[in-house]
């Protein structure tokens, strides 16, 4: 076996995967068959890919696109190995979002790959930190994220940028109290966006062009906001602050406290404390 497969996250009609192949120029080229659609992230390392839309040269930055159905090959004549964040989705998870991509009509790729775009650097970059900070949380916007980039580009949609509406912004808003409120417990974008009575991907779109994030990166702002205001007014322990304000663990929390904070809860909690702000 030269590659292995590791699920990193799931969900209904998607799921993430950790691809790591270390097959070289002397092994034969690797046929499988698509079961979904199929949007891969290169990560590391070259390989050709062979589908029905065509063969293409996969290269770090670059997608690998592949439609449900359909067989495919991978080769390394031109050198070993290579790692991918492989994203899966399911016909009808494809079908609505494609329904919520203006201009887009077709749901089969045409490509079989898009290349290292620099629209897709932002995104591809957000994916791969999440997967080596283990941010399993995350993949759930950042699935819904790739599959609506890949529609986009790879369909030649539109993008048109229109203002929110009021009923848009309504929504977001009812959204935005609604994290509020459940910061502390699991909040998905899936129920979020039922709750609003929209597609995924269309909330998801209305709430970064209304709130300046996506729900999750709201979401974890209000978790480490509440969390930096405990380790002031309180004495209580780290982990027991991290665990009431919805972290799982506490390396995420302090992997991610550090990185927003500049600093560990535990210095961050002795210099607010030296500075006199602490209320005991």
């Amino acid at each position: 076996m030269t590659a292995t497969t590791h699920i990193l996250a799931s969900g209904p009609g998607w799921h993430v995967t950790d691809v790591i192949c270390t097959a070289g120029a002397g092994d034969r080229p690797f046929e499988e068959a698509h079961q979904d659609f199929c949007v891969a992230a290169v990560t590391s390392g070259t390989f050709r890919y062979r589908a029905q839309q065509g063969t293409a040269m996969l290269a770090p930055g670059a997608l690998l696109l592949g439609n449900p159905g359909t067989c495919y090959e991978c080769g390394h004549e031109h050198g070993g190995g290579d790692r991918c964040l492989s994203f899966h989705f399911g016909p009808s998870y494809m079908e609505r979002v494609v329904a919520g991509v203006p201009g887009a009509r077709k749901l089969a790729f045409a490509t079989p790959r898009l290349p290292p775009l620099p629209v897709l650097a932002p995104l591809l970059a957000e994916a791969e930190a999440a997967r080596e900070t283990a941010d399993m949380d995350a993949f759930e916007e950042l699935s819904l994220r790739m599959a609506g980039a890949a529609a986009t580009i790879a369909t030649g949609a539109t993008h048109v940028r229109r203002a929110p509406s009021r009923r848009d912004q309504k929504r977001v808003a009812e959204a935005v109290r609604r994290i509020e409120l459940d910061a502390d417990g699991p909040v998905s974008l899936s129920a979020l966006a039922d709750e609003t009575a929209t597609s995924p991907y269309h909330f998801l779109r209305i709430f970064r062009q209304v709130a300046g994030m996506t729900p999750y990166q709201f979401l974890l702002k209000t978790r480490l906001h509440r969390a930096a205001v405990r380790l002031q007014m309180s004495d209580d322990a780290v982990s027991a602050i991290a665990f009431g304000a919805g972290f799982n663990d506490l390396s995420t929390f302090n992997r991610r406290f550090r990185r927003v904070m500049g600093e560990t809860p535990g210095k961050y909690r002795a210099r607010r404390g030296a500075m006199g702000l602490r209320v005991s």
